[in-house]
């Protein structure tokens, strides 16, 4: 375990048990992980069903330069100012992937005096959810070819097995391999590779289970290949299930933390969001819920792949309704998209704004502050967003925590109060043909001119819509640094169209993926890692690590 997490204002900080007191929380019920860190079990959301829910904040953000804009900084000093303004408070979050980690991003913890805490522990091991997502998928991946090596009495095709293996590193060289060498002893050789974690379908299906009961299901639906007829090859037909929730059955239950000023916080699950829904558990969200009065969470990137599949996602399958949310944006993002007109920067957030009333809600934009913002500039935004009748409000929460961030909750207290009887709209219903779906978003959320369906996505479309797949909501793949499929068109683009180049089925966590463009689901490293910075002191302290 790390040392204790840093004091604020010269407080040390709660211990775990203090802070589920202030939930309500009975402690002898919680399972702690040191001092700072404890599991909540999933019975808790049971036992409390009869009880009315909190208010729901989504904070999302407009289309973010390559270094991001923050989103998990304005989630933690949202809720750190709602509060101070003496509400009762949590956040939920995504667990943080070694990956980013030790690669460029960095850790998923927040910066400044907006931080979750203990981080080096969060960025790191944590309490081993992401260890178990790991050794279930990857047990599934060893009876797969386990069942090939001893007859395949399922007629599984070796080369339309579409599981993956899995790990929580940045590393390209394992995006494709080939296993299974060295002789009849050693298993069937075949093309594999490797995914990041959070990439997972068994990462998707923790985030989207309603329970223990919920979660096997799932992972029974998992497809791991195809027959040489075609037909598909679930989990269950493996005889893995039980085993898989074996390993994940204590990475349900959601992880307690705190933000520097002591707010409470789950920290729970992890899915990237392009390949998956991108937010954290539902169990975590739906219980939070039930703890606090507010409730404030993310979505990764901006709201046309993280908000939209947030919405179309997750609040289908959990039953949420949120009462707000918040758009991220910088003077930083602006300028990197074209600037202060109509088809840049100021452009692509009016989109943003547009897509979150889309769905029914009217936003706030939270501009966060960065030492070299120009007072113009962020006059200028807050002017504009005024013009589409939106609220916009500068927030210091990096510098200041919750004290700098007190008007961006006023203000988002106030749109709750606008939004009061609004109702989430969906944009498609679930009984329209995929390529319907697909359109939708494209046409609605990107503002494209169409979609075009390659040779292979059509031949995917056909496969499963011949299997019963074309009632599953969509996700689509594609990059976070454009409204487009393009990453070099920034600004608000027009006149383009969307290529799906591929349709994969994630059926056990119940959504079926549209890959559009180069996504790659193994990331690398880059020329000098964050890892090359990391040392360990002679005292057991460690540097570089944040």
């Amino acid at each position: 375990m790390a040392d204790k997490p840093a004091p604020i204002n010269g407080l040390p900080p709660r211990r775990v048990a203090e802070v589920a007191r202030e939930l309500h929380l009975d402690t002898d019920r919680i399972l702690p992980h040191g001092h700072y860190i404890a599991k909540v079990p999933v019975g808790e959301l049971a036992a409390r069903a009869g009880q009315p829910d909190g208010r729901l904040i989504l904070v999302t953000a407009m289309t973010p330069t390559p270094a991001g804009e923050g989103k998990t900084t304005a989630t933690i000093g949202l809720a750190d100012a709602l509060r101070r303004l003496g509400k009762r408070t949590m956040f939920c979050l995504r667990e943080p992937s070694l990956g980013p980690y030790f690669g460029m991003k960095g850790g998923g913890t927040g910066g400044g005096l907006a931080q979750v805490v203990p981080a080096e522990d969060i960025n790191l091991h944590f309490v081993g959810d992401m260890y178990a997502v790991e050794k279930a998928n990857n047990l599934l991946a060893a009876m797969t070819d386990n069942h090939l090596q001893h007859g395949n009495d399922l007629g599984l095709d070796a080369r339309r097995i579409v599981l993956r293996r899995v790990i929580d590193f940045n590393e390209r060289s394992l995006r494709d391999i080939i296993i299974g060498l060295g002789g009849p002893q050693h298993g069937v050789p075949r093309r594999d590779g490797f995914n990041i974690t959070p990439a997972s379908e068994v990462m998707a299906i923790l985030c989207l289970a309603k329970d223990y009961a919920d979660l096997g299901e799932r992972l029974a639906k998992m497809v791991v290949g195809f027959t040489y007829k075609g037909e598909p090859i679930r989990a269950d037909q493996l005889q893995a299930v039980g085993a898989m929730q074996v390993l994940l059955r204590d990475a349900i239950h959601p992880n307690l933390v705190q933000s520097l000023e002591g707010t409470p916080a789950f920290v729970h699950g992890g899915p990237f969001a392009n390949i998956a829904q991108g937010t954290n558990t539902a169990v975590a969200t739906r219980l939070a819920l039930k703890l606090a009065d507010y409730v404030v969470t993310e979505a990764g990137f901006a709201t046309d792949l993280g908000a939209e599949k947030f919405f179309h996602i997750k609040c289908r399958t959990a039953g949420l309704n949120p009462n707000a949310a918040v758009i991220v944006a910088t003077v930083k993002a602006v300028t990197y998209h074209g600037g202060f007109k109509e088809t840049g920067g100021l452009g692509n957030l009016a989109k943003h704004i547009e897509n979150i009333r889309l769905f029914g809600l009217e936003p706030v934009v939270c501009l966060s502050h960065f030492p070299d913002d120009k007072p113009a500039d962020v006059a200028k935004i807050v002017k504009y967003c005024a013009k589409l009748g939106v609220e916009a409000v500068p927030s210091a929460h990096y510098d200041k925590g919750g004290e700098g961030a007190v008007a961006l909750a006023e203000a988002v207290l106030r749109a709750i109060g606008k939004n009061r009887r609004s109702k989430l709209r969906f944009l498609y219903p679930l009984g329209a043909p995929l390529e319907k779906k697909i359109e939708t978003l494209a046409r609605r959320v990107y503002g494209a001119d169409g979609v075009t369906f390659d040779g292979r996505a059509q031949a995917n479309l056909k496969l499963l819509q011949e299997h019963g797949f074309a009632h599953l909501p969509v996700c689509v793949a594609k990059t976070p640094l454009s409204l487009s499929d393009n990453p070099a068109l920034r600004g608000r683009p027009r006149g383009f169209r969307i290529t799906v180049n591929e349709l994969r089925v994630s059926a056990g966590a119940g959504f079926v993926v549209a890959i559009c463009g180069n996504i790659v689901t193994m990331p690398g490293l880059p020329k000098v890692p964050a890892a090359a910075r990391i040392k360990v002191l002679p005292d057991g302290r460690a540097t570089g690590l944040s």
